[in-house]
């Protein structure tokens, strides 16, 4: 559910059906940019988690957020970037099951950015 276009460790994860792409704003999947270029591909419904990202995508904005369902994230590292998509897709897995939830891991040494950027995204 979340594709990255570079390989690096942990932050590459696939999805073989990308068939309706990211163009439009009724596409299957938008586009995250990091601040250093690294792209992340996720499902427009993981991203919507956040008002921020929705906002960006519905509401007045750049030719590419809004028809291109691209999201450059300026201030955001793809570090950071890869853990928020990974709580988007476990939010999405989690929401309204009756299983118990595990707990989201996050590494201390990225803990406060990750704060930063949940506040950010207002997820």
């Amino acid at each position: 559910a979340v594709v990255s276009t570079q390989s690096t460790g942990t932050i590459e994860k696939k999805h073989s059906n990308m068939s309706t792409g990211i163009e439009g704003s009724d596409s299957e999947y938008i586009k995250l940019v990091a601040s250093d270029g690294h792209e992340f591909y996720v499902l427009r419904k993981f991203a919507d988690v956040s008002p921020t990202i929705a906002a960006m995508l519905s509401g007045p904005g750049t030719h590419s957020e809004k028809n291109e369902s691209i999201v450059t994230l300026s201030r955001m590292s793809s570090h950071v970037l890869d853990r928020i998509c990974s709580y988007f897709a476990y939010k999405d897995c989690f929401t309204d099951t009756p299983l118990a939830i595990p707990e989201f891991p996050v590494a201390p040494e990225v803990a406060l950015e990750l704060i930063v950027a949940a506040q950010f995204l207002n997820c």
